[in-house]
């Protein structure tokens, strides 16, 4: 067994397993996707330590690689099928939706730096993953003409609500991410019903907040 495997290996006993998940497709999932491959350069001995990984941007505006708890308990949540139509906002390199292709899910995944999208798909065709398609689009807007979606994942927080992407969703579809309005940060899983869109809190946690989902900023006289 090579070090990362053995690593892989210990974060799913370590960290996943321990925070009540049970799905053993998210822990196969976990355990066979090289983490590794998805981080920045020199970041390697980082991969698989329970912590985001920055993988730079501008500014305030970071692009991550969510830690591997969180984007375990989210995935649980979001229930997703064999064949569900998935759209991944903020995908980064591409990590997240290397793991819902593993679920079986039809995959979409949108980056707004042309660069990182570059890398994601580069990554991502290498492991010859499935049907995963990567767009360069802000966070704010999604790909409709993608769509409707069954799952929408956010891989990053965000302080607005997320209009746009709600109704990019299936009747019956889900939305999950961490929804950064108040502190703490509260994973959150958002369904569409026929009539509004009826949020579920799952748990406390703080993630950075997505490229474009922050809250404007309050005018100071």
């Amino acid at each position: 067994m090579s070090d990362f495997a053995r690593a892989r290996l210990n974060m799913v006993d370590g960290q996943i397993r321990p925070h009540s998940v049970t799905d053993w497709r998210i822990i196969d999932a976990m355990r066979l996707v090289p983490r590794e491959l998805f981080v920045g350069e020199g970041q390697q001995s980082l991969a698989y330590l329970d912590q985001d990984i920055d993988l730079g941007g501008k500014g305030d505006y970071r692009h991550v690689i969510l830690n591997p708890t969180v984007t375990a308990r989210m995935l649980q949540e979001a229930n997703i099928a064999q064949g569900d139509r998935v759209l991944i906002v903020g995908g980064a390199t591409g990590y997240m939706a290397a793991l819902v292709a593993k679920l079986g899910a039809s995959v979409v995944t949108t980056v707004d730096d042309p660069e990182i999208a570059a890398r994601a798909s580069e990554t991502l065709n290498a492991l010859g993953l499935g049907d995963i398609s990567v767009r360069v689009a802000p966070n704010t807007d999604g790909v409709p003409a993608d769509g409707p979606y069954d799952v929408i994942m956010l891989n990053g927080a965000t302080e607005i609500e997320p209009v746009r992407l709600y109704e990019q969703l299936k009747p019956g579809g889900r939305l999950v991410g961490v929804f950064a309005m108040t502190r703490p940060q509260k994973a959150t899983v958002v369904t569409r019903s026929p009539h509004d869109f009826g949020p579920r809190v799952l748990f406390d946690t703080s993630v950075p907040v997505l490229p474009g989902l922050h809250r404007a900023p309050a005018f100071v006289f």
